[in-house]
C-alpha cells in the first residue's frame, strides 16, 4: 500500500461505517458518537486544557484500556499537573468507559483521514500521546510527529505473519519509525521489530498483569456470591458466548459430581440466557433475581449485569474464560491472579502470549470438546490437583508485574 492508496481506503472505510451504521447499532452508535466532534472539540477543548499540558492515551476499544489503564493511573500520579484526554475507537469501548474519572475528557477519535488528523492534532497540541498496543493511524502518527509531540506505544506484541514483516509492507514498517519508542510484550516482538532496523523499542511487559494485581487487591465483597457458592466448588464462567455454551452445557451436564457455576455472559442478552438456562439440567437464577431472595439453593448464578466479572473470580474454585471458540479468547488473567486453575476453548487462544505460556507452564489447558471438560473438571475437583495448577496460574501473574515503572521509567527521561 501506498501513502495515495491508504487515503482513499480510509475515505472509503469512513462511507463504509456510514452504511454499516444504518444495520448495526453497535457501529451507529460510532458513528452518531463522531458527528460535529471536531468542531464541539474547537469550541470545548481550549477551555477544559486550560493552558496546561495534555497527554493523550488511544485506546481501541475496552480491553486495550484496561490494558493501559495502569499507566493512566500512574502517569497521573507522577505529573498532576498534565490534562488527561482518552480516546476510544469503539463503542464497546467509549459507551462504557465514557464516565471514567481517570481522565479529564473522553471521546472517540475521528477516522483517520488527513484532514481529520491535522484538524484533531491542531485543536488537542498533545505534548505526549500514548498508543496502547494494537493502534497504528498513518495520518494521526504523521501529523504528531511534525507536532513535535512524544509519541510511544505500550504493550505492543507482534507476530511473524503481520504485514510489517512482509516484502510488501515498506508502507506499514514506516509507521514504526513514528514512535519515539515501542515497549514489546515478548522477546519475539522485540527480535521481530530488529530484524527490519527498528531500534527505538524494548521489552517492557504487559501492563495487563499490573492492573489484575490493582484489581485482586482492591477487589469489591459480594456477599450474595458467596452465600451462593456455599461449600460447593465453584467454576467461573467469564465472558461466554454461545460457541462457549455449547460446550459448557453438555459438559457440566454431564458431570457425575456436579459442581455449582458462575456464569458471566459477554453480552448481555435475556433470550439467549434464557435458552441456555433451560438447557441446563440444574436450577439456576439470574442475580438480578437472586438479591431479592429467590432460589437461594439455586446451582447456577447467571450475571446479567456488567462490571462485576473481576470480582467473580475470587470466589471461584477454577475458571472457564470465554471467546476462544470463536474470534479470540477474554481476559484470562483476572482468574489466574486469584490462583485459579484456568480453561478455555483451544482454537483462538494462539494470539495471546500469557495464553500459551500458562499452558506450558500448567496453569491453564484449552480443551476442544465436551469430554475434554468434563475429564479437566473432574481432575480440578480434587483440592490438591486444584490448589496447585492454581497456584502456577497465580506465580505466573506475579511474575509478569512491572511494566508500568518501566514505561513510565523512560517517559521520565523526557518529561523529568
Amino acid at each position: 500500500m501506498t501513502a495515495f492508496a491508504y487515503q482513499i481506503f480510509i475515505i472509503a472505510f469512513q462511507f463504509l461505517m456510514r452504511f454499516a451504521g444504518l444495520f448495526s447499532h453497535k457501529i451507529k452508535l460510532g458513528v452518531e458518537g463522531r458527528k460535529s466532534l471536531l468542531a464541539d472539540l474547537d469550541v470545548s477543548f481550549p477551555k477544559l486544557v486550560n493552558g496546561r499540558p495534555v497527554a493523550w492515551f488511544h485506546a481501541a476499544s475496552l480491553g486495550e484500556f484496561e490494558q493501559g489503564r495502569p499507566v493512566i493511573e500512574a502517569f497521573r500520579e507522577r505529573y498532576p499537573d498534565y490534562f488527561i484526554f482518552l480516546t476510544f475507537f469503539s463503542p464497546s469501548g467509549y459507551e462504557i468507559r465514557k464516565n471514567y474519572a481517570g481522565a479529564d475528557h473522553i471521546c472517540y477519535l475521528p477516522i483517520d483521514t488527513k484532514t481529520n488528523a491535522a484538524e484533531f492534532i491542531r485543536i488537542v497540541k498533545p505534548r505526549i500521546v500514548f498508543f496502547i498496543k494494537y493502534e497504528f493511524w498513518f495520518n494521526y502518527l504523521r501529523e504528531l510527529r511534525k507536532s513535535g509531540a512524544f509519541i510511544y506505544s505500550f504493550s505492543t506484541i507482534f507476530r511473524p505473519g503481520q504485514v510489517f514483516f512482509k516484502w510488501y509492507g515498506s508502507f506499514y514498517r514506516k509507521l514504526l519509525t513514528y514512535f519515539d519508542h515501542i515497549f514489546v510484550q515478548n522477546e519475539e516482538s522485540l527480535q521481530l521489530l530488529k530484524s527490519i532496523h527498528i531500534d527505538h523499542c524494548s521489552l517492557a511487559g504487559d501492563t495487563r498483569f499490573d492492573r489484575v494485581s490493582a484489581i485482586a487487591s482492591s477487589v469489591k465483597d459480594l456477599p450474595l456470591v458467596a452465600a451462593f457458592k456455599g461449600d460447593r466448588v465453584c467454576m467461573v464462567a467469564g465472558s461466554v458466548w454461545e460457541a462457549d455454551m455449547e460446550v459448557l452445557i453438555p459438559a457440566v451436564n454431564a458431570l457425575k459430581k456436579p459442581v455449582k457455576m458462575i456464569i458471566a455472559p459477554h453480552e448481555i442478552k435475556s433470550e439467549e440466557i434464557e435458552s441456555w438456562r433451560g438447557k441446563l439440567s440444574g436450577s439456576s437464577v439470574l442475580y438480578s433475581e437472586f438479591v431479592k431472595g429467590n432460589n437461594q439453593e439455586a446451582d447456577y448464578l447467571f450475571i446479567d449485569n456488567i462490571g462485576m466479572l473481576s470480582s467473580l473470580y475470587r470466589y471461584g474454585d477454577m475458571a472457564y474464560i470465554g471467546g476462544s471458540f470463536g474470534s479470540g479468547l477474554h481476559n484470562i488473567l483476572e482468574a489466574a491472579t486469584f490462583g485459579l486453575p484456568v480453561t478455555f476453548g483451544d482454537k483462538g487462544y494462539r494470539k495471546f502470549q500469557e495464553a500459551k505460556d500458562l499452558i506450558e507452564e500448567g496453569g491453564a489447558v484449552a480443551v476442544s470438546n465436551v469430554e475434554n471438560l468434563i475429564r479437566l473438571i473432574q481432575k480440578w475437583c480434587d483440592p490438591v490437583v486444584r490448589t496447585q495448577t492454581g497456584e502456577i496460574s497465580k506465580a505466573y501473574v506475579a511474575r509478569q508485574i512491572g511494566a508500568t515503572n518501566i514505561v513510565l521509567a523512560t517517559v521520565q527521561e523526557k518529561l523529568g
